[in-house]
């Protein structure tokens, strides 16, 4: 690190303004999970997607950008610009991709939140880490990144710190996490049962009634360990079990937002974009008739369908005056994750002109996947019904490079662990023939999704 930051720095040391400096070097493969664990303490955050292969893992910060206003995502990508223009950076010849890029994610909601559960967990905050881990298929990089100011801490300290932490990290060592073996005992339910199929009962209502075409309602439930719960534990268990979803971890102290989510939100790699509309669910079943039975059912039923094709409408409304080519297929196709199988109808499309992705972001954020539509009403009624303060569940985490491209995903099938304690969320869409009921078994199967990784509770 040392010899790679040694000649970038000096051309940086003397300017007026603040320059970010960034070096990115090829390094042998590592395991994320345990690096992101030895490297928590000093802080860090996981984004990985098991079954490609793809993984960043940030630890600590050079620099990060927070925002809590409805204009969060504009304000972010344009700072993100600006640090950039100055910036002085070698990739080594490292893919699109790596290098210097911003790690983190949004809340749900554009207002700072107040629930003691989501403490320090800002409305928006995207963060270059000092070190980067990116793994990629075409290998894996080492980036390390600073800012060197007129009167800021000297270089050197700088790239001593960088230095010493890679070298923990090189030579430390994490075991595999066994199986989740432990009773949770459940703190509480916010709502319980009776106050969710009311609120499901008068959402359903006002869909009935045409006042909405679709509203999510989620809901939390708080477990207590008898000690304090390993997150490097939990993160094995996903990446095991949930392997075609990305699994994710976002410190702040001693809180970390966890979780493993089948749904991006969208791509972009140079024009062209990613995204896909997921609703609809079913569970699985054990016997594989059974399943399939599921699956069938889930296909042939017209109110998974009516919820799937709101999304569905939503994303080619919002896509469509910004690409030149989209490409919807006609029937959703089902698929299957460990506790819950979905609707999907995956979405490609190339822009008309040059967008970065937290512009898409912002175009698409909150689907109807996860709020509702009528956007504006939905999240009304849903702001009414809920008890609990979303924070970043269901909001957009992810990544964005230099070049403007990133993929972020919805941060769902997720929850806060603190210490022994963990609150987990989940959600259902809400359409006129909702049974109060059934939406609470689902949500009940989707709290599972993370919950199996923790231990044993009655959901």
């Amino acid at each position: 690190l040392a010899a790679a930051l040694g000649p970038l720095v000096a051309r940086a040391t003397g300017k007026d303004e603040p320059t970010l400096v960034s070096a990115t070097v090829p390094v042998s493969a590592g395991d994320p999970v345990a690096q992101h664990g030895l490297a928590r303490p000093r802080g860090a955050s996981l984004w990985m997607q098991p079954d490609t292969g793809v993984a960043h893992v940030g630890i600590g910060e050079a620099w990060s950008a927070r925002q809590s206003h409805a204009a969060r995502f504009g304000v972010i990508s344009v700072a993100w610009r600006m640090l950039l223009e100055g910036a002085i950076v070698e990739t080594g010849g490292a893919p699109r991709g790596t290098g210097p890029l911003l790690l983190g994610g949004f809340g749900f909601d554009d207002e700072p939140v107040e629930s003691e559960v989501w403490a320090g967990f800002e409305a928006g905050c995207m963060t270059l880490p000092a070190l980067l881990l990116s793994a990629t298929r075409e290998g894996s990089w080492l980036t390390a990144s600073m800012v060197v100011a007129p009167a800021g801490v000297p270089p050197g300290t700088m790239i001593q710190s960088l230095d010493q932490t890679w070298a923990y990290l090189s030579d430390a060592q994490v075991l595999p996490a066994g199986p989740a073996r432990r009773s949770l005992a459940v703190r509480d339910r916010t709502p319980d049962a009776t106050a969710w199929q009311g609120s499901v009962a008068r959402l359903a209502g006002a869909v009935g009634r045409g006042r909405l075409d679709k509203a999510v309602l989620s809901r939390s439930i708080t477990l207590e360990a008898d000690a304090d719960i390993d997150v490097t534990g939990v993160l094995r268990r996903l990446e095991a079990s949930a392997p075609e979803s990305t699994v994710f971890a976002f410190s702040r102290g001693s809180r970390t937002f966890v979780g493993a989510t089948p749904e991006r939100l969208v791509s972009l790699r140079g024009r062209e974009l990613r995204t896909m509309a997921m609703a609809g669910s079913a569970r699985r079943a054990d016997d594989a008739g059974a399943d399939d039975a599921l699956a069938e059912g889930l296909l042939a039923s017209d109110k998974e369908r009516e919820e799937h094709e709101v999304v569905v409408e939503m994303l080619r409304a919002a896509l469509a005056p910004v690409t030149q080519e989209l490409s919807v297929p006609r029937v959703p196709e089902v698929v299957r994750f460990r506790h819950v199988q979905h609707l999907v109808t995956p979405v490609s499309g190339r822009l008309v002109d040059d967008a970065d992705v937290l512009t898409l972001v912002e175009r698409l954020h909150p689907t109807p996947a996860v709020g509702g539509t009528p956007r504006e009403l939905a999240l009304e009624l849903i702001a009414e019904e809920e008890p609990h303060e979303r924070g970043w569940y269901a909001g957009p985490l992810g990544w964005i490079d230099r070049h403007g491209d990133g993929e972020f995903v919805v941060g769902l099938r997720s929850g806060v662990i603190r210490g022994a304690t963990a609150t987990l969320f989940a959600g259902c869409g809400i359409v006129a023939d909702s049974d109060p009921e059934r939406e609470w078994d689902e949500s009940s199967a989707k709290l599972q999704a993370l919950g199996s990784a923790l231990g044993r509770f009655e959901p």
